[in-house]
């Protein structure tokens, strides 16, 4: 905090002003923390993911028969929670990544923010029958989710499914700490939160990066 307190100070004197002191301090601590933690969002990724929306629909319509195009463009729609375009150039390919576990859960998750949980709900099991570890469980902590409030006991059971796959995702385990949470089980919160914690803690240097977000996240949820 001392740091903080001279640099701005620091900042002031050599620009002449506070005010610019302080949007530039603010710009230096955006810097920081996309660089070692994330937490704050990009202000870029929105940018870029436009961009790549438009040239894959380019592409399309060039090459309609392209189905990997198809499936990286609902990926990136679902990114920007446009769902039900997203659903629109899902549903199509069915037949043809019938066996695709990640297009199922796509597909399931497009259905689930639509309001079919119906759907949703049986898509995602068939990703999950198809390779129980897609997502690293992500799909597990999904239904948990949907079954919150209407029916507990199921939404604890998929709880339990994503634990016993042993998740080497941070974010997972925020979100379990999280539902456990909002289910009103305080101390299978903080446990959930030291696991993921351990989790991070043996993670190879990469996957580190990816994940710090979460780890901090975590240690408050500890």
């Amino acid at each position: 905090m001392f740091k903080f307190t001279f640099l701005f100070l620091w900042l002031s004197w050599l620009l002449g002003n506070p005010f610019v002191a302080i949007i530039v301090l603010l710009i230096i601590l955006y810097i920081i923390d996309r660089r070692f933690l994330g937490l704050t969002p990009s202000i870029f990724k929105p940018i870029k993911r436009r961009s790549n929306i438009r040239k894959l629909k380019q592409h399309i319509v060039m090459s309609p028969n392209d189905v990997s195009a198809k499936h990286d463009l609902a990926r990136l729609l679902i990114v920007g929670k446009k769902y039900k375009e997203a659903l629109q150039t899902l549903e199509p390919l069915k037949r043809v990544l019938v066996e695709s576990a990640e297009y199922w859960d796509d597909l399931g998750t497009c259905y689930l923010q639509t309001d079919r949980l119906d759907e949703g709900e049986a898509s995602i099991l068939q990703a999950l029958k198809i390779n129980e570890r897609v997502k690293f469980g992500a799909p597990y902590l999904r239904l948990a989710t949907i079954h919150m409030k209407d029916n507990t006991v199921k939404a604890l059971q998929y709880l339990n499914d994503f634990q016993e796959i042993h998740s080497s995702s941070c974010e997972g385990y925020d979100r379990l700490a999280s539902i456990y949470k909002g289910l009103g089980q305080d101390e299978e919160a903080k446990l959930a939160a030291k696991e993921g914690l351990r989790v991070y803690r043996s993670l190879p240097k990469y996957r580190k990066r990816l994940e710090r977000k979460w780890a901090v996240r975590l240690l408050f949820k500890k």
